[in-house]
């Protein structure tokens, strides 16, 4: 899971947006500040240009293995995109069937209310914290339709006051938000539910007025302990 936060992108002027829910995948690329290897090369795959060279890689060695080989090969554009079609298609995604028999009904609906729950609690601690009091607080959580390798997620607190865009996330924030997943609830396991409803995107808003006292006073104590 990538947090998407100015604290946790290099180029965070990918971070502007006029509208919401601001999508990420497929659009920009973002680039982490002190990522892992393991993000790194997932985030290397979701690129397409390197998708469909990696595809196209058989095309490259052939004619180096067989000269009687090599001239049908490099003239056969036809073949290529097959390729490139199947590795996409068949080996990347799941079938429509597939997908549908990635998880049952029920099972998607209690995921769903899992991470739902998750949310909005981890909302109501950042809006208490951050003394949000107006607006919506929505929580967006983008996976990668990429199956058979590890689910990519991308997970940002955006809101449309004063204008639209992505909150600026401290530690503590971050650190709300890294309990959305578990054992219980895994981004493999949400991105399961998400290929049986074919939706990548899941945006879970939070009113800030809802937030009660009690809550904000706790955020405030908690400042309070941190500082002393």
């Amino acid at each position: 899971m990538l947090i998407v936060t100015e604290a946790t992108i290099a180029n965070a002027g990918v971070l502007e947006t006029r509208s919401l829910p601001k999508k990420f995948l497929g659009r920009v690329q973002l680039v982490p500040r002190a990522a892992g290897l393991g993000l790194w090369l997932r985030l290397i795959v979701e690129m397409q240009l390197v998708r469909y060279l990696a595809a196209l890689l058989p095309f490259v060695v052939i004619p180096f293995l067989s000269r009687d080989l090599a001239l049908p090969v490099t003239q056969a554009p036809l073949a290529m995109l097959i390729v490139i079609a199947f590795v996409e298609m068949k080996v990347l995604r799941l079938s429509k069937a597939a997908r549908a028999q990635a998880v049952d009904a029920d099972e998607a609906a209690r995921r769903l209310d899992r991470l739902h729950f998750r949310a909005r609690a981890a909302l109501r601690k950042i809006a208490a914290r951050q003394g949000i009091a107006e607006g919506e607080l929505r929580l967006v959580i983008e996976q990668s339709e990429l199956a058979r390798i590890a689910p990519l997620t991308l997970v940002s607190v955006q809101c449309a006051t004063p204008k639209p865009g992505l909150l600026a996330l401290d530690a503590a924030d971050r650190a709300d938000l890294s309990g959305l997943f578990d054992a219980d609830l895994s981004e493999r396991a949400l991105l399961a539910v998400n290929h049986r409803a074919d939706v990548y995107i899941r945006d879970i808003a939070q009113e800030a007025r809802a937030v009660s006292a009690h809550a904000r006073l706790a955020a405030a104590l908690e400042k309070r302990g941190a500082g002393a």
